[in-house]
């Protein structure tokens, strides 16, 4: 290793070395740096307060119906007990929804989770071995992407019933090629830096380096696109609820909530519109979070 490549590791060490911010401070960073990404952030945080507290904020019972106000008698909106109203069958909204933020911020981090894990492990191997595994992994990965993704779920969610379980497969699938493209074009760009050959020089094995010097120098953009690729999974979970194929019923499931209330939506429209209100706000939260993320790692 010549001086130059010497010189150029001891820096890469050396800023590796340097103390990351904490989590606290960088959410401080976040709204100091960029309002957009703070409104996304305010917005993201409200519905995870929303959901952790839903035993105790949550007015009446998700799933029992609340018998003096099932249909003919549904009730509109109003401030003395019933918040949102109640659907057709005399549930309390609000408290569905409150319960559906539950559903919807445990399946849809945990799908978004598996989905980066497999593909960031095939990105890496892909990246850092080429070859034909590159090959073999990269048509693997078109393989899946051939399918359109809404066919792909109805398929495996109609194979093998709606669950929770089954969805997060679903999405999984689905998604790991596309995150195994991002993670593969970030390794392809960073194997050839000094850090990486220094720790091939001093023996390395290929999983620490892809795992402990690549990886780490590939986040930024993996971070931006997870809080995006979040809000087209609730998206997802929403649609599949929509058509039958989410959760099974009574669990409180957002899109659910928009398929079981459609046919009453000219007689009472609150049944349909606060449903729809709260995947759409809790998408834009995760896209204003991402956004903001962006803009940070484009100042850096």
């Amino acid at each position: 290793m010549n001086d130059g490549q010497a010189a150029a590791h001891v820096l890469d060490a050396s800023a590796a070395a340097a103390p990351r911010p904490g989590l606290l401070r960088r959410a401080a960073v976040l709204a100091r740096e960029t309002p957009t990404g703070a409104i996304g952030l305010a917005i993201v945080l409200t519905w995870v307060f929303v959901a952790a507290a839903a035993p105790w904020i949550s007015p009446f019972s998700p799933t029992a119906p609340i018998r003096s106000m099932q249909l003919p008698g549904a009730a509109a909106p109003n401030g003395a007990r019933f918040w949102l109203g109640t659907d057709h069958l005399g549930r309390d909204i609000l408290s569905r929804l409150i319960w559906g933020a539950r559903t919807v911020l445990f399946y849809a981090p945990l799908a978004t989770f598996s989905a980066y894990v497999l593909g960031i492990l095939m990105g890496l191997v892909a990246g850092y071995k080429r070859g034909w595994v590159d090959e073999a992994l990269s048509r693997v990965g078109d393989l899946v992407l051939a399918f359109p993704a809404l066919v792909l779920y109805i398929i495996i969610i109609s194979k093998y019933g709606s669950s929770g379980f089954n969805i997060v497969l679903a999405v999984t699938i689905a998604a790991a090629p596309i995150v195994m493209r991002i993670t593969r074009s970030q390794v392809l760009d960073l194997r050839n830096r000094a850090y990486v050959q220094a720790a091939q020089t001093r023996g390395e094995s290929a999983w620490y380096i892809m795992l402990v010097e690549i990886l780490p120098n590939a986040r930024g953009p993996l971070i931006v696109d997870a809080c995006l690729r979040l809000g087209y999974v609730i998206i997802t979970i929403g649609t599949l609820g929509f058509l039958g194929l989410g959760l099974p019923p009574p669990n409180p499931d957002w899109g659910g909530m928009i398929n079981d209330t459609r046919q009453f939506a000219m007689v009472f429209p609150h049944m349909l519109i606060f449903p729809c209100l709260a995947v759409s706000s809790l998408v834009l939260g995760f896209n204003l979070l991402a956004d903001g993320l962006r803009e940070l790692s484009l100042r850096d």
